[in-house]
């Protein structure tokens, strides 16, 4: 006889469990706490079964009915319901344990094996103070664009637009990490590409006419500073380096019987070492600097201390005295004036161009130079 709600309601605990039978395997199981729940026998590849329903009174009988004739559909289809609800079982738990927060972090990481410790904390900065307040607690795969762009709004009103635009970069990547670990289908930060300010781009002021590239040329070539000033000026046009690079070498980075310069992977970004090539002019200067410090660690020691490199304004104060004003030429420059030169007048292919410019390759080609008789 199939149950009613008035007996459903008015069953009573007993010292042991006990089933009140409805129809089509559906039954409500009495346990001696005071318990009601919902259960539902079945067989499905000769297994028998037993499928949690729900409990009653938040499960009403005419509920747990619907919820039967859904099982019973499964098993009609040759589906396991059990299987089913717990594979739901299983997402849902994902969704709400799988929350961005929890991402972005084991994405750190594993990411921080590869950063120097400079960049770990920069992004983690980034992530802590603008992406987890907002996003952290949602489920990975519930973000949307529209929410992300709600995040980064405010430091784009702020006009912090770099922050904001790499904030937008290290979501991407978190969501990226996401889709290859299986807990989010989609990269929704990557659908913000072109809705953000763009940043405003200054570049560095630099020389690239021919003609006036062989003055500077012929001009750096007579400087009359120090030694040590003289030598960093007259190598940096020929490595394409940035000047922090330039300034910071040390001489056990110097390979003279490989023509090579190894810029360790601890002084770079990305952890990844840069190897430049030296053609003949930088093994000439590198030579004669090396008579005044190659007992030291750096090639270009600071003047008040050998423990040190030489300072960052060196470069551009040299430039100051041969009359070049920091609108026209900076030490940055020099790798405008290559990328430009090579390409515009020396017809090389652009990979060639690139790959000899210290950016995130592994390995640049700086053997080509420009002579001061341009």
């Amino acid at each position: 006889m199939p149950l009613s709600d008035i007996k459903c309601r008015t069953a009573k605990p007993q010292a042991k469990p006990y089933k009140l039978t409805d129809e089509k395997g559906l039954y409500l199981l009495i346990t001696p706490a005071g318990g009601k729940l919902w259960r539902f026998n079945y067989r499905f590849t000769g297994k028998q079964n037993t499928l949690s329903l729900g409990s009653y009174p938040d499960l009403s009988l005419s509920e747990a009915r619907l919820r039967l004739a859904d099982a019973r559909q499964m098993l009609a289809g040759d589906v396991d319901p059990g299987a089913v609800k717990k594979t739901e079982k299983q997402a849902q738990t994902d969704r709400t344990t799988h929350t961005f927060e929890r991402l972005a972090m084991e994405w750190h990481r594993k990411q921080a094996t590869t950063w120097t410790p400079s960049h770990s904390k920069l992004v983690l900065r980034i992530l802590t103070q603008h992406l987890l307040p907002s996003i952290g607690a949602l489920p990975i795969a519930e973000i949307t664009a529209p929410t992300i762009l709600h995040t980064l709004k405010p430091l784009e009103i702020r006009g912090v637009l770099e922050t904001a635009h790499r904030a937008r970069t290290i979501a991407s990547q978190i969501f990226r990490f996401g889709i290859v670990t299986g807990h989010c289908g989609h990269d929704p930060a990557g659908d913000l590409r072109g809705a953000l300010t763009p940043i405003k781009v200054t570049h560095h002021p630099s020389i690239i006419e021919p003609a006036q590239v062989g003055a500077l040329m012929r001009a750096i070539d007579g400087y009359q500073g120090t030694l040590i000033s003289r030598c960093a000026l007259r190598l940096l046009p020929l490595v394409f380096t940035r000047p922090g690079e330039l300034r910071a070498m040390e001489w056990a980075e110097i390979d003279f019987t490989a023509a090579l310069w190894t810029i360790p992977a601890s002084k770079m970004k990305m952890r990844e070492s840069h190897i430049v090539p030296l053609s003949r002019q930088p093994l000439e200067i590198l030579k004669e600097i090396q008579l005044l410090t190659g007992s030291g660690q750096y090639v270009f020691p600071s003047e008040r201390s050998a423990s040190r490199p030489m300072s960052e304004n060196t470069i551009n104060a040299a430039l100051r005295r041969l009359g070049y004003s920091k609108d026209e030429i900076v030490g940055h420059g020099f790798r405008a004036m290559a990328r430009t030169l090579l390409d515009e007048v020396l017809g090389y292919g652009v990979d060639y161009i690139e790959s000899s410019l210290p950016t995130k390759l592994k390995t640049h080609w700086a053997g080509l130079t420009i002579a001061p008789s341009i």
